[in-house]
């Protein structure tokens, strides 16, 4: 291998780490706004059960429905206060990587367990609000959205930098996850639109 081919797979290889920051910083930003959101509308329904929040716009689209439901309060306390809690810290984790900071083994998997909570709580939710409940929540979506990238970046990053070790027999299913990394995110999310527009076909095929 040339110089210069190696350095341009050295440079191809530290895309992830330059891009991993803000991703982390715009995901956490998102979430926040939404977590913050969604927590005002849900203090507004307690002070009025009448309350009409501004993302009712239709029998499906509904967040009062949502915000009302059991599952909005899955540990006892309203769910966005996860997010007012969880999402400020990807934006300081992101903060500090522009900044040069690097981070021990043992903080990456703390934040990659942090994040496989945060994606199956995320996935309980769709379920919920999709078979259950009926109703959908644009902040609540946002936020899905937010938490599966970020899941899915970390652990991609967790694996190019060998903080999560795994079998060489997996060695080629890493390589395809490396390679295919934004394929895999984006069919995650059609599945998930695929799945959404299913259920809800007999109102969204009205509007076609």
């Amino acid at each position: 291998m040339t110089k210069k081919s190696a350095a341009a797979k050295s440079a191809k290889a530290w895309t992830l780490g330059r891009v991993l920051p803000w991703l982390l910083i715009v995901a956490g930003i998102v979430g926040v706004v939404c977590a913050f959101v969604i927590t005002m509308d849900k203090f507004q329904i307690l002070k009025d059960p009448d309350y009409v929040v501004s993302c009712d716009i239709n029998p499906v689209i509904s967040c009062g429905s949502v915000m009302r439901s059991d599952q909005a309060e899955a540990f006892g306390f309203p769910n966005p206060i996860i997010g007012l809690i969880g999402f400020p810290v990807l934006i300081t984790i992101g903060v500090a990587m522009l900044a040069g900071a690097t981070f021990k083994r043992w903080f990456w998997i703390v934040v990659q367990l942090g994040l496989v909570f945060a994606v199956g709580f995320v996935h309980w939710l769709f379920f919920e609000a999709v078979y259950r409940i009926n109703a959908l929540c644009p902040y609540c979506i946002a936020v899905w959205i937010v938490s599966i990238a970020s899941f899915w970046y970390v652990l991609v990053y967790n694996l190019k930098t060998k903080v999560i070790t795994v079998p060489s027999s997996w060695q080629k299913s890493i390589s395809f996850i490396q390679k295919h990394h934004l394929d895999i995110l984006v069919l995650w999310y059609l599945v998930i639109a695929g799945l959404i527009l299913h259920h809800f076909w007999y109102y969204f095929g009205t509007l076609i």
